[in-house]
C-alpha cells in the first residue's frame, strides 16, 4: 500500500498540480497586496475614504458596561468590492497565461491526405472484370 501511494504521489500530474496550487496561492497574495496597497487607495481617493472601510450600518448598537458599542451590524461592501477587484485581476492574468500557453503550443500539422488512388467504384469494377475472366 505504501508503494502504491508513493507511485501515486510521484506522478507528474500530481506534482504539477501541487506546484500550480502553491504558485497560485503566492500569486493571490501579490494581487491582494497590489489591490490593497495601490488600487484601494486610488479608489478611496474618489470616495474620500478608505475603500476597505466602506460600510453601511444596518443596526445600531448599545453601550456595554465597558463603554464600548456592542451589537452593531454593518454591511461591509468595501471589502467585498476589493475582493471582486482581486478576482478580476487574477482571472485576467490567468486568461493571459492560458492564451500565451496556447500560442506557444506547436500547431498540430494536419493529417496528410490519403494518396490519390482508384476510387471505390473503380476497384469494384476491376474486381468484377477479374471475376468474369
Amino acid at each position: 500500500m505504501l508503494k502504491e501511494f508513493k507511485e501515486f504521489a510521484m506522478k507528474g500530474n500530481l506534482i504539477d498540480i501541487a506546484v500550480g496550487f502553491v504558485m497560485g496561492a503566492a500569486f493571490k497574495e501579490v494581487v491582494t497586496a497590489f489591490t490593497g496597497g495601490i488600487i484601494s487607495p486610488l479608489i478611496g481617493m474618489i470616495f474620500d475614504s478608505d475603500f476597505k472601510a466602506l460600510k453601511y450600518k444596518l443596526k445600531d448598537g448599545t453601550l456595554n458596561d465597558a463603554g464600548e458599542m456592542a451589537g452593531e451590524v454593518f454591511l461591509e461592501y468595501g471589502v467585498f468590492l476589493t475582493n471582486v477587484i482581486d478576482f478580476i485581476i487574477v482571472a485576467f492574468v490567468m486568461f493571459m497565461v492560458v492564451k500565451g500557453v496556447n500560442k506557444m503550443k506547436k500547431e498540430e500539422e494536419p493529417a496528410p491526405e490519403a494518396p490519390a488512388g482508384p476510387s471505390q467504384e473503380d476497384l469494384l469494377a476491376e474486381i468484377r472484370d477479374l471475376l468474369k475472366k
